[in-house]
């Protein structure tokens, strides 16, 4: 197999036999990169780890097997712009998770400032995940930033965004509007995705779930929270409100 055998695959929409094709594929050197790249959008993280040399990249694959440590060691020496901040506070969020929301808020800030609209929305669904167990109003009105990014760009809304959102909108009681959202959020996500976890788990299709974070090598940090949140009420408030 080659990595045109895995582009070709994808460009025809058959997930199965882009996974077999990535499964079965050793890179060149001059292809470990894309194909590394490949391999996170296909949920093959492990993959990922074994091929990249791009520190942003690693990180990333590091962050979907849950290793925080070996994603923060990537990213020594890289400089305090939108993308490694982000994924620092990924990381943090994932190991002691003490900081991981001044982190997050540094993040969206550089992002804003950077105008990498991207990276504002990755960073808003973080910031919108931490408040979810303790103020989901607060993180509702930040997860609407999100949004409204997607509406600038003409972009359809991040499918993790709105599995975040679908979380929110359960904890605070709208449980028909979180079905809806989660089912958006559903039809947009990869397979095997922390997105594609989180929207089945608002939809109430734990196995399903357990099944996608297996096949995608993801660990129970990437949803911890998630389920307890949607099942408690409104009310509650943050001891770090977003200003």
């Amino acid at each position: 197999m080659t990595l045109a055998d895995v582009r070709a695959a994808l460009a025809r929409g058959v997930d199965s036999a882009a996974l077999s094709a990535l499964r079965a594929l050793t890179p060149p050197p001059s292809e470990r990169e894309e194909a590394a790249a490949l391999a996170l959008h296909l949920g093959q993280p492990s993959l990922t780890v074994g091929w990249a040399a791009d520190p942003f990249l690693l990180a990333a694959a590091q962050l979907r097997l849950g290793d925080a440590a070996a994603a923060l060691a990537a990213l020594q020496g890289q400089p305090d712009t939108a993308r490694p901040a982000l994924l620092r506070a990924r990381a943090a969020w994932q190991g002691s998770g003490g900081d991981a929301f001044n982190l997050a808020r540094h993040a969206r800030t550089l992002a804003r400032t950077e105008g990498d609209a991207g990276a504002l929305v990755a960073a808003v669904t973080l910031l919108g995940e931490l408040l979810l167990p303790t103020d989901p109003r607060a993180g509702l009105r930040t997860l609407a930033e999100g949004l409204k990014v997607a509406e600038l760009t003409g972009q359809e809304a991040d499918a993790h965004l709105l599995a975040i959102l679908a979380h929110t909108q359960a904890a605070l009681g709208s449980a028909e509007k979180a079905g809806l959202t989660a089912t958006r959020a559903l039809g947009r996500s990869l397979p095997r995705s922390p997105a594609r976890v989180a929207a089945l788990l608002a939809l109430g299709r734990r196995e399903e779930a357990r099944v996608e974070a297996a096949a995608g090598e993801l660990p129970e940090v990437w949803w911890r929270g998630l389920s307890s949140a949607a099942q408690a009420g409104a009310g509650r408030t943050s001891p770090q409100r977003l200003q």
